[in-house]
């Protein structure tokens, strides 16, 4: 199957005109549109003035069209993961929120075997060993210290589908956790915290490599007292997650956090929930009610955000929009951060469009909108039925 399109974007190129050349679920070529190299024969697949990126790749998120992780029921992930398909993202870890311990081993053997069933590319457990000061949209009662027992008991469930856990660097016999989840295969995230600059410099010593959501649910800066953030941004071996959303991040800090650390640092995510792709209205994450109102949820009768209703299209589409840079340099940083980076943070097969990679993309229009998914060599969404 031969694609064309006005421009390819990959994490290290953008090929205008640009040709991909897909056969099964797998990318064989491409290429530019001009000169040696390019395949003979009619495209199937003609799509014009067009934009073909990566697939996206979203490892954060609590789910989307009504259905939530945090149930564990096969019908909810499905609602998730069909929505947010829709609008770009081909490869998924899904999140949990605290839970209690019999409640979470439940949660984490139900989306094992979804994992193993290939509906989800793995399991982030946010939680539940947060801070009670950072809690968020977090049920207060389920937060609790991190211990070997559980830890095992937690990743003996998963069955290896656990690839990452977010927890507070600072909590009592959290450094050892961190060592035992990374010794388990997973990525050791820190989030939801309260630390210090020196414990958190503790965490990522211990093995921490990613940061939940950057700048939401911890310490903030303070001149005397750096905090968690210093500590995150300025190691070189730490992803930062960020959810630009329009709600979470003012655009202005999501140009300077990418500035201090680097294209290859971010990863764009969307912490999304139920709500995601849904109107207004009463919601749930976990054990929480969440009220939603012109798009923004909040737990229940307060302030506090409950994750966001955006899809991975919009924060990448916002990232373009609001990098400051030229079009085809926005495009690419965009997509190392929507694509390449979160799924080398994670070790996922995903992430971008190279010979012997998956085929896995979006076709995005003039104004950056989705108008066709290509996963694993089938069209999932829209261009299907335009076939030339």
């Amino acid at each position: 199957m031969l694609i064309t399109a006005e421009r390819i974007v990959t994490g290290t190129e953008v090929f205008s005109p640009g040709w991909l050349e897909v056969t099964g679920t797998v990318v064989t070529a491409l290429g530019s549109g001009l000169g040696a190299g390019v395949p003979a024969g009619t495209p199937a697949y003609a799509l014009g003035a067009v934009t073909v990126v990566p697939g996206f790749v979203d490892i954060h998120t609590h789910g989307g069209g009504s259905g939530a992780f945090p149930d564990a029921v096969p019908e909810s992930s499905l609602a998730s993961r069909d929505l947010h398909r829709r609008h770009g993202t081909t490869s998924m870890i899904a999140s949990l929120v605290s839970a209690h311990p019999a409640e979470l081993l439940r949660q984490v053997g139900v989306l094992a075997e979804q994992v193993q069933d290939g509906l989800l590319a793995g399991i982030h457990l946010e939680g539940p060993w947060l801070s009670s000061q950072r809690c968020g949209a977090h049920e207060p009662t389920a937060l609790r210290d991190p211990e070997p027992s559980e830890i095992d008991r937690v990743f003996a469930a998963g069955k290896g589908t656990v690839r990452m856990v977010t927890i507070a660097p600072e909590l009592h016999g959290a450094l050892p956790a961190i060592r035992r989840i990374v010794d388990a295969g997973a990525v050791a995230a820190i989030g939801h915290t309260d630390a210090s600059y020196e414990q958190a410099r503790a965490g990522i010593a211990a093995g921490a490599r990613v940061a939940t959501h950057l700048f939401n649910a911890m310490r903030p800066l303070h001149h005397r007292e750096p905090g968690p953030i210093t500590a995150l941004v300025e190691d070189p071996r730490v992803t930062i997650e960020l959810i630009n959303d329009g709600v979470h991040l003012h655009p202005a800090l999501y140009r300077n956090a990418t500035k201090w650390v680097g294209p290859d640092r971010v990863a764009l995510i969307t912490d999304a929930m139920a709500a995601a792709g849904m109107s207004d209205g009463a919601y749930s994450l976990g054990a929480l009610d969440v009220e939603v109102t012109n798009g923004v949820a909040r737990v229940a009768g307060t302030n506090t955000i409950a994750g966001s209703t955006a899809t991975m299209d919009r924060v990448f589409r916002n990232a373009v929009l609001g990098s400051g840079l030229e079009r085809a340099a926005a495009l690419r940083l965009a997509v190392q951060q929507a694509s390449v980076n979160p799924a080398r943070a994670l070790g996922l097969a995903a992430g971008d469009l190279v010979a012997g990679g998956p085929a896995d993309l979006v076709v995005l229009d003039k104004d950056l909108q989705v108008s066709g998914v290509l996963h694993q060599g089938a069209w999932v969404a829209g261009v299907q039925q335009s076939r030339r």
